[in-house]
């Protein structure tokens, strides 16, 4: 089951969930197509089951996300969460992508990846309140375009090579958003040195 799973998100991640086949992914796991109807009815059964496995680490990714400061341990840890957040992306893109851009009609699903990106949206929300940074009014507002960022960005990432590392996307993304959404100061060094918060 795991080397048809790894299989269908190969085939997905290559074809897009239209194109996709059972036939494709027996191919890429190298198993018979009865070994995959012993497991799936059918490609879209496939993809019910990674959703679900997405949604899973999705969950687990949002329960992560600790407090984030304006100093250097708030920026350690909006790294660590954007790193884990790139990398999940990249594993699930397809599936991801499906959910976005409702190429899925199942209602199950549908409800699944609305589920797992409001609960990032809600505990971003909620780390914004607890920083309260003065210069962002509306939170609801700014976490929405946060997400955005982030979202289209592991899109970008993942879907095409844009010649940057994640750890490359990582680093420009959490200073991007640490000092421009949660307000963390510039530290200015002397002469010469480079300038970091």
């Amino acid at each position: 089951m795991a080397k048809l799973l790894d299989a269908g998100l190969s085939v997905l991640t290559e074809r897009g969930y239209h194109a996709a086949r059972v036939d494709d992914v027996v191919r890429v796991a190298d198993l018979s197509h009865g070994t995959f109807y012993l497991y799936f009815a059918n490609k879209e059964d496939l993809f019910r089951a990674l959703a679900r496995e997405c949604a899973t680490e999705m969950e687990a990714l949002v329960d992560s996300l600790g407090t984030i400061t304006p100093d250097k341990a708030g920026e350690a840890e909006l790294r660590r969460w954007l790193t884990q957040f790139v990398a999940t992306y990249r594993r699930y893109g397809a599936v991801i992508r499906g959910w976005m851009e409702e190429q899925v009609v199942d209602r199950e699903l549908v409800r699944l990846g609305l589920g797992a990106f409001q609960q990032i949206v809600e505990r971003l929300e909620r780390r914004l309140d607890e920083a309260n940074p003065p210069h962002l009014r509306d939170h609801q507002l700014a976490t929405a375009i946060m997400l955005g960022t982030i979202e289209r960005l592991a899109y970008f990432t993942s879907s095409r090579d844009l010649g940057y590392s994640d750890e490359q996307v990582v680093d420009v993304l959490t200073t991007f958003l640490h000092r421009g959404v949660f307000g963390a100061k510039v530290t200015r060094r002397r002469a010469g040195a480079s300038t970091r918060s």
